[in-house]
Order: C-alpha cells, then structure tokens, then sequence
C-alpha cells in the first residue's frame, strides 16, 4: 500500500537504485490526482496498481513537478488528464523528439546534453526502451494555478530553482502538505554539481511563505517542518561561510574559524557545491 501522509495524501517512497522518485497522491471528494507520473512504464503501472486497490474517488489529473525523466517517463502509462508549467511542457516536446536507444543516450552523454548518471539509471530501470513513447502535458500554466478537487484544494506554483529552472511545487493547504519535486537539490547539469546563494536564497522565499508540516521530496523520506528547515538553515549558512570564495581549502578553513569544529561528510560536500557554483559563475563573467 501506498504511505499515508495526512487524511487526503499518500505517497509511494523513492527507490534509488533506479532512481525512482517518490510518488504523492492527493484524493478529493470529486477527484484524485498524481504528482509526477515516474521514471518508466512499470514504475507508473506499479503505482497505479496500488491506487487501484484504494477506495477513493477517480484520479483524473498527474502534474509533473519538473522535465526529468525520472518524473515524466510513465505518462503515456498513466493516461491522465497531464498538467505542468509551460516550460516543463516546451521541455517534453524537445524530449519526445529524441531517441532513447543505448547508442542515442551515450551520443548524448558524450556531448553534454545529457550525464552519465541519468544515462546510467535508464538503462538500469529499462534494459530495453523499444517501446517507450513519450507524450506531451495538456494543460500547462505560467506561474500557478488552484485546482478544487472536492473537499481538498492544490495550489500549484513555478519556484524554478537551479537544479531545473521549470520546477513547480504541489501545495494543499488543507493538510499542510508540501510536495517539493527535486527544486531543492544542486544543478546537476552544467558540470560538478552545484549551488550558487544567492539562486538558493531566492528559491527557499518562495517555499517559507507555505505554512507546511510535511515536505514531500523527489529522492528523500518526506520531512517535518523543523526537519526541512534545520537543514536548509544549515545549507544557507553554508553557502555564506564560503560566500564568493573559489578555493575549496580557504572555504574549509573559514567553516573551521566560524564553526569552532571540522566539517563533517555532508558538510564538506555542500561547501564544494558552493565553490563548484561559484568557478561556474566566474567563469561566465
């Protein structure tokens, strides 16, 4: 069965060996609905299996929270009514244009359109694609939209974010529940991954103004407020210990001087996402 979040909400956990996001359900009284539709026909056929064996209203309505394939790739298998912001469907037609095959997806990698871990994990959660056909969303917006699904309201809104600049939130008031996506997590796309401070503080304005008691995230177990807010307190305060510093070295020295301890292994990583975000810009000066 799928996890119960709230009255009204439910989610299926991700699953990182093949990089299976989570998957959140929304049921109202009149309708129910998806939030994002997975990363391949079976991940989308496994999901809608457990839904099936719910007693709850139809489900008409997946939004997809950001372009990835790991959260568009079953909507073909989903058939619903696909809804997402407009440059998460400008996006979908590039992709649905594109070959999928072995040789396709390494001729990308070695170009840069696309990386090797998001080439890996397809092949990983589908040896064989002969049969995979991508579709377009039929409804999208620009910056957010309110749907009534009886008994239950979604608010869903653009925040961007580095890590896609075309990432909504699925926000329902009535349980405090906050789908995020992958809004969050570093820009994976244009080299080391990274953060840059300034992208991120603007991102977190956007997600404090919702009065949430769950986070609902692509690749992680769901968060409590103060879960979700020691973290992004502590990755802010990150981000400002290295401010505009390049050298990975002078960074860990400042986080030592301010800190009064060494960093730890997340942390150390987070400060390299820092410098990483900070050589890119530089760069493109």
């Amino acid at each position: 069965m799928l996890k119960k979040l709230a009255s009204r909400v439910y989610y299926l956990p991700h699953y990182s060996e093949t990089d299976r996001p989570a998957l959140g359900l929304i049921c109202g009284d009149s309708y129910s609905l998806i939030v994002d539709s997975g990363n391949s026909p079976s991940h989308a056929t496994d999901f809608l299996n457990l839904v099936e064996k719910m007693d709850i209203s139809p489900v008409k309505f997946v939004v997809l929270t950001h372009w990835h394939w790991d959260h568009i790739f079953g909507m073909k298998t989903m058939d619903l009514l696909t809804i997402s912001h407009e440059e998460t469907k400008k996006k979908l037609e590039y992709l649905k244009t594109l070959k999928w095959d072995d040789a396709s997806l390494d001729a990308r990698v070695a170009t840069g359109e696309e990386i090797e871990f998001c080439r890996d994990m397809i092949k990983r959660e589908m040896p064989s694609r002969d049969h995979l056909d991508l579709t377009v969303p039929n409804i999208s917006f620009n910056d957010k939209m309110e749907m009534d699904l009886g008994g239950v309201t979604c608010v869903i809104e653009h925040v961007g974010g580095e890590h896609a600049q075309d990432s909504s939130i699925i926000y329902i008031p009535d349980e405090k529940v906050l789908f995020l996506g992958d809004c969050l997590y570093q820009d994976f796309y244009s080299g080391e991954w990274s953060y840059d401070l300034n992208e991120l503080i603007l991102l977190l304005d956007k997600i404090k103004k919702y009065d949430v008691k769950s986070y609902v995230l692509g690749h992680q177990d769901p968060k409590t407020h103060d879960e979700m807010w020691t973290f992004l307190n502590e990755l802010t305060r990150i981000g400002e210990i290295v401010g505009e510093e390049v050298s990975l070295d002078n960074a860990v020295t400042r986080f030592n001087e301010q800190q009064k301890t060494k960093p730890n292994e997340e942390q150390l990583e987070f400060i390299q996402n820092f410098i990483n975000g900070n050589q890119k810009k530089y760069k493109n000066e």
